[in-house]
């Protein structure tokens, strides 16, 4: 094993440095968190800021996120030596760990505004299902009103007006949520491939990114399955919000990346070495050209030019696609590349991920489906779409 490992290293590094801390679970979860702040960010654009041609993937953006908040932590969970420990954070806060306080941010952004305003918004066809369905669906229901059945005009102005606080309050939230992981990276001072105060922002504006591209997927997607035709207002609507989004989003990087240029502290050969070797796949070919540039320049002919649906659906689902690709791995070559050079940047080492351990590409794999499961789960119980589009023999 240890023979193994040293066939993996150039130059000199110190033992301690050669075998990588955080795997690929750790990727995935900066990468979950922020489809949940973008697709929330999306959600907000209609019930916030009036932007009434998103309104058909609005419950689904809510969906979306609640699907993947619910799964965010899991990776952090089989990352730990003993997960059954992790909830002594809520006993025992310490409020001077950032990694420690973004349980109550996780908690606050789950409970209190969250899971808060899709029950404020879909009440009234809770109650409505509560009376209607039989059996254990009867059950269900009438749990998910947790007693309050009142649907009056009255009732439902004041769930509308609560729901619309929650969401202007969730706005800072879904920023703080993701934020949050740019800060803990950003805040290493002693690794240059992640010490930078842009750090939060990237992270920030490349999960907005991400959000919108996958709530755009998946609205082609769910029309697909339900056989109706796709609102081009709103994709348009949409492909638009996500083109400005990423324009900012990779603004940034190359802001970030000219400041190091321009800095080239004593750490700039040996980052540049490794950009030009272990991360020239993933970083410049998978997350700068197949990740950005095509997507945006996809996008970019989609507002340029008149093109038939067919076509610019075609371009947006291309685009979105690749845009995933590029943030996943965006995600990827922060979370590893920082750990691919010593402290002394005499020396590299590589990442081999395993199969089916317990932080290998399997449970990976599994944690990137289960929010799909559970998505369809919540779609089957709470039909983000109105009446008359749903499938035969839906409440919808």
């Amino acid at each position: 094993m240890q023979e193994a490992l040293l066939s993996a290293v150039q130059g000199y590094m110190y033992p301690n440095e050669i075998e990588l801390q955080w795997s690929i679970l750790i990727v995935l979860y900066p990468f979950t968190t922020g489809l949940v702040a973008g697709a929330f960010i999306l959600a907000s654009l209609e019930r916030v800021f009036n932007v009434q041609a998103v309104k058909p993937t609005y419950r689904l953006a809510l969906l979306t996120a609640l699907s993947f908040l619910l799964v965010a932590p899991l990776p952090l969970q089989l990352h730990l030596g003993h997960p059954e420990r992790s909830y002594e954070m809520y006993l025992t806060p310490h409020t001077t760990s950032a990694m420690a306080m973004f349980g109550f941010v996780y908690l606050w952004y789950l409970m209190a505004v969250l899971v808060l305003e899709i029950w404020l918004d879909y009440r009234k066809e809770i109650v409505l299902m509560s009376r209607s369905e039989t059996g254990w669906k009867k059950t269900v229901y009438r749990a998910m009103t947790l007693g309050v059945d009142d649907i009056s005009e009255a009732s439902l102005k004041v769930d509308d007006k609560v729901g619309r606080f929650i969401t202007v309050v969730g706005i800072p939230s879904a920023f703080l949520l993701h934020g949050y992981v740019g800060f803990i990276f950003g805040s290493v001072k002693a690794n240059p491939w992640w010490s930078t105060p842009l750090m939060p922002i990237v992270f920030l504006f490349s999960a907005i990114v991400s959000g919108i591209a996958c709530i755009l997927l998946l609205y082609f997607v769910t029309c697909w399955f339900r056989r109706v035709a796709v609102d081009m207002a709103c994709v348009d609507t949409i492909a638009k919000y996500l083109y400005y989004a990423f324009l900012v989003d990779f603004s940034l990087e190359m802001l970030d990346l000219i400041h190091r240029l321009y800095e080239a502290d004593e750490s700039f050969r040996a980052l540049d070495f490794m950009v030009k070797t272990r991360l020239f796949t993933s970083q410049i070919v998978v997350q700068i050209v197949l990740g950005t540039l095509v997507p945006l320049a996809l996008l970019a002919v989609t507002q340029l030019f008149s093109l038939r649906d067919r076509a610019r659906r075609a371009l947006y689902v291309a685009a979105g696609s690749l845009t995933l690709v590029g943030i996943f791995a965006m995600r990827w070559n922060v979370v590893i590349g920082g750990q691919l050079f010593s402290k002394s940047f005499l020396g590299y080492t590589t990442y081999k991920m395993e199969f089916a351990t317990r932080e290998g590409l399997l449970p990976a794999l599994v944690l990137m489906i289960l929010p799909f499961v559970i998505l369809w789960i919540l779609i089957r119980l709470l039909p983000p779409w109105g009446h008359g589009e749903g499938s035969p023999g839906r409440h919808v």
